[in-house]
């Protein structure tokens, strides 16, 4: 199984701890990459980056990243080279389907204050568990950046 790599603020604090078991639940090898404690003026690219570094550095691996919206972790993850976050904060899980499919995302960006546990969950599972496609004009595509 892949490994996943997970990152919040204070923001996300909470949800991570408990995405952290739930992947765990599921029977992936999960690493904290931080925030480690609640502190409520932190800042998201302190864990973000590292976070992403690890990811970018072995392809089979995954991120979870949680902030509030999600957006801004997302946007500090994708000046990785490498990285494809795509953010999710509730709705159709199709969204997921779709970055994991199309375009091979490698992150997914939570936003904790936008969904309830359960959603994150099955945002969670459908991300881990949704393969990349590998059709010719996806990998075309994403040869281009």
């Amino acid at each position: 199984m892949p490994k996943v790599f997970f990152a919040s603020d204070h923001a996300g604090f909470d949800l991570k701890k408990k995405l952290l078991a739930y992947v765990d639940e599921l029977g992936y090898a999960a690493q904290d990459c931080g925030a480690y404690s609640f502190n409520s003026k932190d800042d998201y690219p302190d864990f973000v980056t590292p976070c992403a570094q690890e990811v970018a550095l072995d392809q089979n691996s995954y991120g979870i990243i949680i902030g509030k919206s999600g957006e801004g972790e997302a946007m500090c993850a994708n000046r990785v080279r490498g990285i494809r976050a795509a953010v999710f904060y509730g709705g159709s899980l199709e969204i997921i389907q779709l970055a994991r499919e199309h375009n091979n995302a490698n992150i997914l960006s939570l936003g904790a204050h936008l969904m309830t546990e359960t959603e994150a969950r099955n945002a969670t599972k459908k991300f881990l568990e949704t393969p990349f496609s590998t059709s010719p004009r996806h990998i075309r595509r994403l040869s281009k950046f």
